[in-house]
């Protein structure tokens, strides 16, 4: 066996293979971008090495360095985990001549499984079911011909890559020819390899593989199936074992298919054939294989109590034998991809910092991620994998269901409640899905979309973060608590829910789910889908709209908007409020930005009755010529209980410990207590700098030092 070995990938998988690693004794090797200098796999490894810049196309793609650092530290085999190189069968060539163990299938029989038509070829030679299509089409002329012969709709398909790069579904003859340029593009730039081919598309299909796994000694053994039919854009996000549905004849079938393909090849390392499943004739027929380790390997695990990776090493080292091993497997398991994307943006990735991570207890998680952590734009944005297991998949998919409830992400927006939602529809409860059945699931979001951030928005809630002055956190919470509270009784809530806090213009927001709002404080310019919005009330707005809260109009600089059930954020020393000096609390620890989504409490739909408050119902104001309608309001507060805004304020003040004669003059002191003072422009949250009438000082300087006499302060807090 290895003594050392070198993890050429970054994210889940390097953190994963690195701890089969240690638990088998095997010293570890991590290479890392600069973009992944704080990824998890880095501090997990035994070492670890900087290999270049944050493009992929110039660190973890460069099979020079890669080699290199493996001969600095000395790693007797590389493993390539999924993605990247994995299934490069050039790289593979250049460990061997290199003299490093690449852990995974020979070179020929990525190149023959590989390319997707040269799978077609070796199927049909072992007589494995497939579905009408074509070999590499010349140009988008043949390829008319073709689609018009097998007859639309067709999917148009690389013969090389995965992941669902590289395909196109195409419906009418008049999108084909555009297709297969885009595609062959694509393939190009994703692949170097530009070949495309045609196959019949099953409109109600299902997504079934297999997993199989060579042990170079001329036994390939048949792990079992898994079902991968939740995609979006032919990219899974659910994989569950054993499939729902099929029968053991079906299942028998798929298995005798995959083995006789790797049987064939004479397949090394751990591989996947898939099917696609015609989930209306129960018919399924060969797609292609993948020679590497697959993203969704875990729920395979979990239920033979087989690893995979182990297997791979052992093979890799020459020291498995699967000539008496026999399948058994032991109840069903299930996983969901966690991405960070936002599906109510068409799932385009989100990038930031991580300020929560909070997964549930008993779940399997493979991730590199932790709160901290910093998610980059130039890799794939999966954070993590959330495996669970049970007896039947009922009892895994109840554990999951409790799991994703229990898991919190903050900081950036993720697919956490998309995936709530799916794994809560009918449809995936009774395991009735098919590829395309995310088409019709739309993603309900209770959130709103920031537009435009204002002067400074920030979040904030009652009390506030107080008792953390002695490690140098101020006391934090609105500026305005009386106003603060009285928005959460208007908008039903109790007085301590997260709010927002505006001073002096405020933001424009887009909500993407109905909600009830409310606004006190400094009056506002504030209209609803160009309706004006009066303070001090409270209403409905709905899904779609946007509410424009302008500048401050008058005296005051703080106004207040609450929404029902509050803002869902983490707590932070005991508090949501933000702290923007110390980068912590609210949103991202800052004022909002454009391109922000925050969300609702999930039960606002069960917020608390309006509370003892006196308030009034408000009847909407019919329209004027020269204006539109006022919104319609559910609730004010009454007149008598609004707080009076001015420019000018009279404080209280205490007579402190250095009023002694020998510092102040008595005249000073009076000064002090009557003069009227102006708000320096450099004020903060954190302190209020005030211009005033300036001592005449009892002493002519500050002590032995010759220092100026107002230094008078025995602590730099005082």
């Amino acid at each position: 066996m290895f003594s050392k070995v070198l993890i050429a990938n970054r994210g889940a998988i390097a953190c994963r293979i690195i701890r089969t690693l240690r638990r088998m004794g095997i010293a570890s090797v991590a290479v890392y971008s600069e973009a992944d200098a704080g990824s998890a796999h880095v501090d997990l490894a035994d070492e670890a090495l900087l290999i270049g810049p944050a493009p992929a196309a110039q660190s973890y793609l460069v099979i020079e360095k890669i080699l290199e650092a493996a001969r600095r530290t000395g790693a007797q085999a590389i493993h390539p985990g999924y993605g990247f190189l994995s299934e490069n069968p050039g790289f593979a060539e250049a460990c061997a001549a290199a003299g490093i163990t690449f852990i995974g299938p020979k070179p020929d029989q990525m190149r023959n499984f590989g390319l997707k038509h040269s799978a077609r070829a070796i199927a049909v030679a072992e007589k494995v079911p497939l579905l009408p299509g074509t070999g590499l089409l010349k140009d988008s002329a043949e390829a008319l011909r073709e689609a018009a012969r097998i007859g639309y709709p067709v999917m148009l398909k690389s013969t090389a890559g995965g992941g669902g790069i590289g395909m196109q579904l195409i419906w009418r003859e008049a999108d084909l020819p555009a297709a297969f340029e885009s595609v062959e593009r694509l393939s190009r730039s994703n692949f170097k390899e530009g070949g495309l081919y045609l196959e019949k598309y099953v409109q109600r299909a299902r997504h079934i593989e297999v997993q199989i796994f060579g042990d170079g000694r001329g036994n390939v053994a048949v792990l079992g199936e898994r079902e991968c039919s939740v995609q979006r854009r032919n990219q899974k996000i659910i994989e569950e074992t054993p499939a729902p549905g099929l029968s053991d004849a079906q299942r028998d079938a798929l298995f005798a298919c995959a083995e006789k393909l790797g049987k064939a090849a004479a397949y090394e390392s751990a591989g996947t054939v898939e099917f696609v499943y015609d989930d209306d004739t129960g018919q399924f027929y060969f797609l292609e294989v993948n020679t590497r380790l697959q993203v969704e390997h875990g729920v395979t695990e979990e239920v033979t109590g087989v690893d995979l990776v182990e297997w791979m090493l052992r093979q890799a080292a020459g020291e498995l034998d699967l000539s008496t091993w026999k399948r058994n497997t032991c109840g069903a398991s299930l996983q969901v991809r966690l991405y960070s994307e936002d599906p109510g943006r068409n799932f385009s990735p989100c990038t930031g910092l991580i300020t929560e991570w909070q997964m549930a207890p008993g779940l399997r998680v493979e991730t590199w991620v932790a709160r901290g952590s910093e998610v980059s734009p130039y890799y794939d944005p999966m954070l993590a994998k959330l495996i669970t297991r049970g007896a039947d998949r009922a009892e895994a998919l109840a554990a999951m269901q409790t799991a994703l409830a229990l898991t919190r992400v903050g900081g950036l927006e993720t697919n956490l409640r998309y995936l709530r939602q799916i794994l809560e529809a009918d449809a995936f409860v009774a395991g009735r899905v098919t590829t395309r059945y995310l088409d019709s699931l739309p993603y309900l979001a209770d959130s709103f979309e920031v537009l435009e951030g204002g002067t400074q928005t920030t979040v904030q809630d009652y009390p506030g973060r107080l008792g953390y002055w002695d490690v140098g956190v101020p006391p934090s919470g609105p500026m305005d608590p009386l106003a603060f509270r009285l928005a959460n009784r208007l908008a039903g809530n109790g007085p301590s829910a997260a709010a927002l806090e505006i001073t002096l213009s405020g933001p424009t927001l887009r909500f993407n789910c109905d909600a009830v709002v409310a606004l006190t404080g400094a009056e506002l310019d504030t209209d609803l889908d160009g309706r004006p919005v009066a303070s001090w009330t409270s209403f409905a707005v709905s899904k779609g709209s946007i509410l424009r809260l302008g500048k401050v109009k008058g005296a005051g600089m703080r106004a207040y908007l609450a929404l029902r059930g509050g803002l869902d954020l983490p707590d932070y020393l005991g508090s949501r409020s933000t702290f923007t000096l110390g980068l912590f609390g609210g949103h991202c620890g800052r004022a909002l930005r454009t391109g922000d989504i925050l969300h609702l409490c999930a039960e606002k739909a069960a917020a608390p009755a309006l509370p003892r408050l006196p308030l009034q119902a408000e009847p909407s104001v019919g329209p004027s010529a020269s204006s539109p309608a006022p919104t319609a309001v559910l609730a004010t507060i009454p007149s008598s209980l609004i707080p009076s805004y001015s420019r000018e304020w009279s404080i209280g003040v205490m007579y402190g410990p250095h009023g002694a004669p020998d510092f102040f003059h008595p005249e000073d002191i009076t000064d002090l207590f009557s003069a009227s003072y102006e708000v320096h422009f450099n004020s903060a949250r954190t302190g209020v700098r005030l211009i005033g009438p300036k001592p005449r000082w009892a002493r002519t300087d500050g002590g032995e030092a010759g220092l100026h006499p107002s230094n008078i302060h025995d602590n730099a807090y005082a």
